[in-house]
């Protein structure tokens, strides 16, 4: 044995080398059958796989150019980050985007911009700027809410991002004065970090299941009665990235904890159902939102991507003829999501955010319901003048997840669903987690929030108003291709936004109902 391995040790590091190669070459000629190239070319095929495997990294910081790449370009996630880090997020020598590209916006500033009083509140607290409605007051729920924020962390379940992200988020949020959704998932102890909440349950009613994975109104109450700092819940009917497919959690993210949360098996895919067991037509979905509302007192919400629109208009009916319904409608757009999904549905199945909350906000003006509902937009609206678009158009608040996500570290490598991410954010690998930072990334979170505020606040003052509720359809231009240069949402959307009630910010600072910032 002693002169194996003494003549072991006499080979040289390149005989190793290239008995290696000879000996992957005579595996892939003479017992690979699953791929034809490295069969037909013996070690050399092999280079393919590899470049292959890192295309998207060659692509993203050698290839593509600042506003060329998706879901966000380099520019979006430059600014995303600078923000979050309070560096300098600014521009020199002017854009470099082609302002004349069809739907590029264009806000328009008055002549004389919106002058604060000496005792304004963003004065003080220039990131000040809550939501201008107050979600549940309408349905006179017994714990109203407005959120203290009108940038928020959109449904993005533990699990599907790793604890310390999750942790970082609440934390996070906590800080900058906002909410934190917790995702399908179910509410963790990552959760629980001292962020205002809005629980939220979809299909498989994870956290809120009994044995038999039906929805249990006791297990609701009990949740709701052990943690306050849940503020609404949210019902999930669909989503951006898979409407109409339930959740899709892969078994190599069951950790015996999140199966525990969920009350799932360890290691296996949980596949949520594509339809809801508790209701199962639109009038059980109106008397499943108000047992849930009288049962917790809480404001109750649902979750849509948008399609067909029947059944939006059978809803708003009912909320007429039996004057209640749900007290916020988050409208997600086919371009969202940050959870697994086949491309046939990520890429065609659901209307994208501009269209589908178009077709809602149109029903339900229609039926004057519009100011009954806090209308919440979610799908890449996380940046100032994207909200001042959506804002024009009738939401009261927006909710981010990738832009969230980019703000504690993620670099968009785009293997979420994998449980390899490289940030440590959507992944359950303990190795890849301990990366992650939780005051740091927390900071940063709630820097990125402040941030966003702050800019919208000005672009909205530049536009002569106090707060972004009080913009208009007239107030956005988008480039068109029909023969005109610009059209405003008005013409483009064919519908006028109704005027939101607005008093003043030091009233919203005032307000008993305000989240964040009276919760510290």
């Amino acid at each position: 044995m002693e002169s194996v391995f003494n003549f072991l040790g006499s080979i040289s590091w390149w005989m190793w080398i290239i008995i290696a190669i000879v000996l992957v070459a005579i595996r892939d000629v003479f017992f690979n059958r699953k791929h034809t190239v490295s069969h037909n070319f013996p070690v050399i095929g092999h280079l393919r796989y590899l470049l292959e495997s890192i295309g998207p990294e060659i692509r993203q910081y050698f290839v593509a150019n600042n506003r060329e790449e998706l879901p966000f370009n380099r520019i979006e996630r430059g600014w995303v980050y600078a923000s979050s880090k309070n560096e300098n997020n600014y521009e020199g020598f002017g854009t470099d985007r082609d302002i004349y590209l069809h739907q590029h916006i264009f806000v328009k500033n008055c002549m004389i911009p919106y002058k604060m009083d000496k005792d304004h509140p963003n004065r003080e607290d220039k990131s000040f700027l809550p939501c201008a409605k107050v979600m549940g007051l309408y349905n006179q729920r017994e714990k109203p809410y407005r959120p203290g924020s009108v940038i928020n962390v959109s449904a993005m379940s533990f699990g599907s991002l790793s604890a310390r992200a999750v942790e970082s988020l609440n934390i996070g949020v906590q800080k900058g004065n906002a909410y934190h959704n917790t995702g399908e998932g179910g509410l963790s102890p990552y959760h629980s970090n001292g962020g205002d909440v809005i629980f939220h349950f979809g299909t498989g009613y994870f956290g809120v299941r009994d044995e038999n994975g039906n929805f249990s109104m006791k297990k609701m109450k009990d949740l709701v009665t052990r943690n306050p700092f849940i503020r609404a819940i949210e019902i999930k009917l669909s989503q951006g990235a898979k409407p109409g497919k339930g959740g899709v959690l892969p078994g190599t993210k069951i950790t015996p904890e999140i199966a525990k949360i969920r009350g799932v098996e360890v290691g296996k895919d949980v596949l949520s159902p594509s339809a809801h067991k508790a209701f199962s037509d639109v009038p059980e979905l109106l008397q499943f939102i108000e047992d849930i509302a009288n049962e917790t007192g809480l404001p109750v919400g649902i979750k849509a991507a948008i399609g067909k629109t029947e059944q939006w208009e059978l809803l708003a009916e009912l909320m007429v003829k039996t004057n209640r319904g749900p007290d916020f409608i988050t409208i997600d757009g086919g371009e969202g999501g940050t959870g697994a999904a086949p491309p046939s549905f990520a890429d065609h199945v659901s209307l994208p955010w501009v269209y589908g909350f178009t077709a809602i906000y149109k029903i339900f003006q229609k039926h004057n319901l519009t100011d009954r509902v806090v209308f919440i937009g979610s799908g890449k609206l996380g940046f100032p003048a994207k909200a001042a678009m959506a804002f024009a158009m009738g939401v009261d608040c927006i909710n981010v997840a990738r832009e969230a996500m980019m703000s504690i570290g993620c670099i968009q490598a785009q293997i979420c669903h994998t449980n390899r991410c490289p940030s440590g954010i959507a992944t359950q690998s303990t190795w890849l987690q301990k990366g992650i930072d939780i005051p740091l990334k927390s900071d940063r979170l709630a820097q990125y929030f402040k941030t966003f505020r702050k800019e919208f606040t000005e672009i909205t003052h530049a536009s002569g108003y106090e707060h972004p509720c009080q913009f208009t359809m007239q107030d956005v231009d988008l480039n068109v291709d029909d023969g005109e240069l610009t059209k405003t949402l008005e013409d483009s959307f064919k519908y006028t936004k109704t005027p939101v009630e607005y008093t003043c910010a030091k009233d919203l600072k005032e307000c008993t109902y305000l989240g964040g910032y009276n919760q510290k």
